[in-house]
């Protein structure tokens, strides 16, 4: 490993292991507050830290009007409904299952490219995306994959999760255009932005600000750490990195994020590690990476 290069792998790393431990925070948060109450304080810290670093490296530009709307799409897609997809999952589904959910992302992003942008996908990526379909199955069916049908697909928030990896693939497709014009982290900052105004106004219409003062010790260290460390510095050494890595480089460390996940709800939630997490999380990996593999 180059010195040059030592920083980006160690903030890439610092950034899959934070996300990794996000889920976990956010089932310790739920047991105080609702999602809404979350992703209003997370994302609330998490402005406030892109905004100083955007500051800091004088990379701060205003939006011009026209682009209010593309935003706005982008925070509800990215920020809002996302984060109210796996908040809202993580109340029944485990931490580690949700994780390994998440994990599939990459293949929606394939599947999506192959029919909106005509992207031609090869056999070894096709084999991928049935694998790690079969991985999820295996995950959320703890192994009895007889139990699995229409009506029953894990717990109920699985299908939230799942949902939320598929958005998390029109977002990502919809940011390439803003990423050809703005900086990595001023954009964030905006569309976090956009996102978090779009969840104020759900906190303040539902009276979630009620909630406050229900919030626990741990509660609020799981929030503290969902907002400094996961919504700003994460992305901010996520996209540091993007700017020295290749990408292919860079999304490998999301490999470790599922395992992370699972061992810290392992320890924190006493969430048990069972055979079929394990192989059905080596499939999804083993499929995520085929349908990566060029």
């Amino acid at each position: 490993m180059r010195a040059s290069k030592t920083l980006p792998y160690l903030e890439a790393a610092f950034a899959a292991i934070v996300w990794g431990a996000s889920f976990i925070a956010t089932k310790v948060a739920l047991k105080d507050v609702s999602p809404v109450t979350i992703v209003w304080l997370r994302f609330g810290m998490g402005v406030a830290v892109l905004g100083v670093t955007v500051a800091m490296r004088k990379q701060f530009a205003a939006l011009q009007i026209k682009e209010w709307g593309y935003f706005s799409l982008l925070g509800f897609l990215g920020i809002t409904f996302h984060q109210w997809l796996q908040s809202n999952g993580l109340e029944t589904s485990e931490a580690g299952t949700t994780a390994w959910i998440v994990a599939t992302t990459p293949v929606f992003m394939a599947i999506l490219g192959w029919l909106i942008l005509k992207e031609y996908l090869t056999g070894i990526k096709i084999a991928g995306i049935l694998l790690a379909f079969i991985g999820v199955l295996l995950v959320v069916s703890d192994g009895n994959l007889a139990s699995i049908s229409i009506g029953r697909f894990g717990a109920p928030g699985d299908v939230l999760i799942l949902i939320s990896a598929v958005n998390w693939s029109i977002f990502s497709a919809l940011s390439r255009r803003g990423l050809k014009q703005y900086s990595a982290s001023l954009m964030i900052f905006y569309v976090m932005l956009f996102g978090w105004i779009f969840t104020s106004a759900l906190f303040v219409y539902d009276g979630n600000y009620a909630e406050l003062p229900a919030l626990s010790r741990d509660g609020w260290l799981g929030i503290l750490f969902l907002g400094v460390f996961c919504s700003g510095l994460a992305y901010i050494a996520w996209y540091d990195a993007l700017q020295v890595l290749s990408t292919a480089d860079t999304g490998a460390f999301l490999y470790i994020e599922p395992l992370i996940a699972m061992v810290v709800a392992f320890f924190v939630l006493g969430e048990v590690i069972t055979a079929a997490a394990l192989i059905g999380g080596g499939i999804i990996l083993f499929g995520v990476w085929l349908v990566n593999k060029n």
